[in-house]
């Protein structure tokens, strides 16, 4: 179950963090550990490595031509532009992971920053134009992009609802939006793996290959979905969801204090 929920909320709006906080609380489902958490973000960097396989062996291939032939490319500079957009987020996770595993955790927080970032997708989806998933940012965008990937640290902001909120800011196509958030969750996703890597060999061998597995096929399945559906759709029922969710979980606060 936690790696289905990992794998649809990593790369739909709504905030993994804040559901892989919020069930076990909810249901009262004992932590299940940072190995099992690192299994579940290896999946979801499975799924994105699989779905953009084609994107990704293009890039190899254009930083490979770009060192050969000592001349920048289109692939060798959207490569470039991921790594830079990762900085700010892999700074913000070295100097903040205490908080982040600790007080940063609180439902409460979780509660605000759904709604937070629900209202702000909400007004610049209003603003945003149709066009092509291909569109690839400016250098000043992707820095703006890659700051508000930083924040993501936060539980309850969705590192993908922030980044096509920032995507849609600098004038980018909800397709497009989506599309480099998903490219850019790579990089750090990769990083926190690698980081944590020794917990990883902690946890029971079974527990960790289902939640993985499940992750990757729910990821891949999420963003499928939402390249899809961004086509033509909004973001205006991902705000609403995140709202209802904060709703519930200050409700929930309320009758049963956490």
């Amino acid at each position: 179950m936690l790696g289905i929920v990992q794998g649809l909320t990593e790369f739909l709006p709504v905030s993994s963090s804040a559901h892989l906080a919020l069930f076990p609380w909810i249901f009262g489902w004992r932590d299940p550990g940072l190995a099992f958490d690192v299994a579940l973000h290896w999946g979801t960097l499975l799924a994105v490595g699989i779905y953009f396989y084609r994107d990704w062996l293009a890039l190899a291939g254009g930083v490979l031509r770009a060192a050969r032939e000592r001349r920048g490319n289109a692939d060798a500079g959207l490569a470039a532009k991921l790594v830079v957009g990762s900085l700010p987020a892999a700074a913000a996770g070295l100097l903040l992971e205490d908080a982040a595993e600790g007080a940063l955790r609180s439902p409460w927080i979780i509660a605000a920053m759904l709604a937070a970032v629900a209202l702000l997708l909400w007004a610049l989806d209003r603003r945003a134009r149709t066009g092509p998933a291909g569109i690839v940012p400016g250098w000043g965008s992707v820095l703006l992009i890659g700051a508000a990937q930083a924040v993501a640290l936060v539980p309850g902001t969705s590192r993908s609802g922030i980044t096509m909120a920032a995507g849609l800011l600098v004038g980018l196509p909800r397709p497009a939006a989506a599309r480099f958030s998903f490219l850019l969750s790579a990089p750090i996703i990769l990083g926190a793996g690698v980081h944590q890597i020794k917990d990883f060999a902690q946890g029971p061998p079974l527990a960790l290959a289902v939640g993985l597995v499940a992750s990757a096929l729910a990821g891949g399945a999420a963003i499928g979905f939402l390249l899809r559906y961004l086509a033509r759709g909004s973001f205006a029922p991902f705000a609403v969801y995140r709202l209802l969710l904060a709703g519930l979980v200050v409700g929930l606060l309320i009758a049963r204090p956490a």
